[in-house]
């Protein structure tokens, strides 16, 4: 890119992995566009992860339709670098017209004229629409509730790497995600003393009869639903690749030393309060697990699938000490604790758009992507269509649908170009054009 001002039907915003398949299905569709992508391609899954994440779907499911990963098993949870790799690869198939190391500054709608203005850092661009590719995973949150006293080191999920970074001296892990449970397990098996806050979850078996979860949530129709359950807003899903794949089971995690305690509540004088909902909290997981032990038995029946019993999965580890007699104070200074890792999560900033987008908590109004400002799309965002959609499969298919509007639109351009183009040729009044190019 160079100072001047740049002209493009389409801009696309951000190069992850919703980037990257909206890129592929404009370029199918004839679509002239372009990416700008701040960092490199896929850079969240280069630097804005621990050093040992894995992918939390096996590779036969979490990639897109035309590539696979011809070096690992279908099976196999690709390392964080390698996917990374892998979008980079993608773009390559189809030439992607990707700009990196180009930062969006401000979006604004034009007046008087159609389009927006984009400002990067590397010049102007004129463009009639804008596909927001950042995803949802822009600012980590830390609450509001995080002490304020020195001598205590405080990070987001998204800086820890290794345990190695960490001061010596006992964790609180805050988060029972994916994220915080993984990197708790981490911690603990490096020698850790560890703390885990466990709030509301649902806790997927990884692997039962023969099948992974994914493959049981697809025959389920699960991926499909297109709303969340009323009420599951603030419940995370605890699941992880690491080591192959393996269920996450909480009180197995406290039999090997892991301290479990309840919702993070208050910090005060350097003590820290949690809920009393631990066992509630873990009933609740079960109860999820068990649901599609059930669900899925169901299936095989129905069908009569030749798949083999699993009598294993059902077997429970009995309540540990924490469970029984939890903990709800803790001296943080007493239990040698010197880091906290806050595991809670990330949030949006679209400061940059200056649109008529957004509700006024600041979420993106839309349908499907497609947003209530004619012109913006949106894409990667949990829930966009369906379940999956903030999957690399799902955002695939959303922007498939996406690309299909942004076409639609082009097309009823091409006619009223066409007929202002006739009416100019067959002598028309000026105010008869005028009222063809508003059409």
């Amino acid at each position: 890119m160079t100072a001047g001002i740049i002209e493009i039907d389409t801009l696309v915003v951000g190069a992850g992995q919703a980037g990257v398949a909206m890129s592929e299905h404009l370029s199918k569709l004839g679509v002239p566009h372009l990416v700008l992508e701040r960092n490199r391609i896929a850079e969240a899954w280069r630097s804005g992860r621990w050093d040992s994440l894995v992918a939390n779907g096996p590779a036969w499911h979490d990639r897109f339709p035309g590539l696979e990963f011809d070096d690992l098993s279908p099976d196999a949870f690709a390392p964080k670098e390698r996917v990374a790799d892998y979008f980079e690869a993608y773009a390559r198939k189809f030439n992607a017209p990707i700009r990196t190391g180009v930062e969006v500054r401000k979006v604004e709608r034009n007046s008087g004229r159609p389009g927006f203005t984009v400002e990067t850092s590397e010049g102007v661009i004129q463009t009639r629409r804008v596909v927001v590719a950042t995803g949802p995973f822009q600012h980590p949150v830390i609450p509001a509730i995080a002490p304020q006293a020195p001598g205590i080191n405080q990070i987001h999920s998204a800086q820890y790497r290794n345990p190695q970074q960490l001061p010596a001296g006992a964790v609180l892990v805050v988060g029972a995600g994916s994220s915080g449970t993984q990197i708790a397990d981490e911690l603990q098996r490096s020698g850790r003393t560890v703390y885990l806050s466990v709030g509301q979850h649902d806790r997927p078996p990884r692997a039962y009869r023969k099948r992974d979860f994914c493959w049981w949530l697809g025959v389920l129709g699960e991926w499909d639903a297109v709303a969340m359950k009323p009420g599951r807003e603030h419940v995370t899903i605890a699941v992880s690749g690491a080591d192959g794949g393996r269920t996450v089971d909480f009180r197995e995690l406290a039999q090997r030393g892991l301290k479990l305690v309840g919702l993070t509540q208050s910090f005060n004088n350097g003590v820290v309060s949690f809920q009393a909902d631990l066992a509630d909290n873990l009933d609740r997981g079960d109860e999820n697990y068990l649901a599609l032990l059930n669900a899925a038995d169901a299936y095989v029946e129905r069908n009569g699938l030749d798949l083999p019993a699993d009598p294993e999965a059902r077997r429970t580890f009995p309540d540990p000490e924490c469970v029984t007699r939890p903990i709800l104070q803790l001296n943080l200074a007493e239990a040698g604790i010197t880091t906290i890792i806050w595991a809670t999560g990330f949030a949006t900033d679209y400061s940059w758009m200056k649109v008529d987008a957004f509700d006024d908590k600041g979420k993106p109004r839309h349908q499907r992507g497609v947003s209530s400002e004619p012109g913006i799309y949106f894409l990667g965002l949990p829930w966009q269509s369906r379940r999956g959609s903030s999957f690399i499969w799902g955002v695939w298919h959303d922007a498939k649908y996406i690309a299909d509007q942004i076409a639609i639109q082009r097309q009823y351009l091409t006619y009223r170009d066409a007929a202002q183009r006739e009416a100019q040729a067959t002598g028309a009044s000026p105010a008869a054009i005028r009222s063809v190019v508003s059409a």
